[in-house]
């Protein structure tokens, strides 16, 4: 697709029939971008995000300093990849790393496969199963193409491949600095819910981890509620909705040792 792209009049044309679709009313269940272009862009935003967060000083990088923390934490997204239920896991580049900010609770994923996930999220958590469930929940949103979707209903299909031709740097910034905070719709959201179940089933993990984290949250009846809980609705419902899978697929009550869990947040 990307070679096309390059004639400027075969974009124009493309953006011109896109947008049409983009604006029906099965625009924000079709997807427009090819894979290519989701790891593209998805490169883009990621690069973005980390000079950004590594201009704070708040991206722990993968060398020498941090190697305990993701040799802590790689096995923990290795087994949800490796569930044998994604339909990208050959095509897109599945990293994840940490961002250091223990003020904030939240997790998100770019196109493409790079997964953040905020230092004050880990420690949130009670347990490794809820990690692995919002991990997987983040990683179903990628997997999903839900991110690239959600942009395109955001920003129309012409900016978004205009950014992977490597146009508007002022616009990818500014992607880039909002995906923490992308809105998906509820459709999107209790689809991520029940493939974060449905990967947890083939892991060592109770596969409702996710269902705790949202308990949890509701029980501390914090004012201001973690940022991951405040920018997916309705809660509640989903945790009857994620336990109702959990029950059917027969994978809770698993209780896997968590002293790396543990050692993990302690080096945080």
């Amino acid at each position: 697709m990307l070679h096309i792209l390059r004639k400027p009049w075969l974009l124009l044309a493309l953006a011109t029939t896109l947008g049409t679709a983009a604006c029906s009313g099965d625009g924000d269940k079709v997807v427009l971008f090819s894979i290519e272009d989701d790891i593209a862009l998805g490169d883009k935003v990621a690069a973005e995000t980390d000079s950004t967060y590594r201009a704070k000083g708040q991206l722990l990088e993968r060398n020498s300093t941090n190697a305990r923390a993701y040799q802590l934490l790689n096995p923990i997204v290795n087994r949800v990849l490796d569930c044998g239920q994604l339909t990208h896991r050959q095509d897109f580049v599945w990293d994840v790393k940490i961002i250091k900010d223990d003020a904030t609770q939240n997790a998100f994923a770019s196109p493409g496969g790079h997964i953040y996930v905020y230092s004050g999220l880990i420690k949130y958590l009670d347990n490794e199963s809820q990690l692995a469930g919002v991990l997987g929940h983040e990683i179903a949103h990628a997997d999903r193409r839900h991110t690239s979707q959600q942009l395109q209903q955001q920003y129309g299909i012409s900016l978004l491949l205009s950014l992977v031709l490597g146009e508007n740097p002022n616009q990818l910034a500014q992607i880039a600095a909002g995906l923490g905070q992308l809105k998906f719709s509820r459709d999107f959201e209790r689809e991520a819910d029940n493939y974060s179940v449905i990967y947890l089933n083939n892991t060592p993990y109770a596969c409702d981890g996710t269902a705790g984290f949202f308990i949890k949250a509701q029980s501390a009846g914090q004012q201001n509620p973690p940022v991951f809980l405040s920018t997916h609705p309705d809660p509640g419902a989903r945790i009857e909705a994620i336990n109702a899978k959990a029950k059917e697929l027969g994978c809770t009550g698993r209780s896997p040792s968590n002293n790396n869990f543990d050692e993990l947040k302690r080096l945080l």
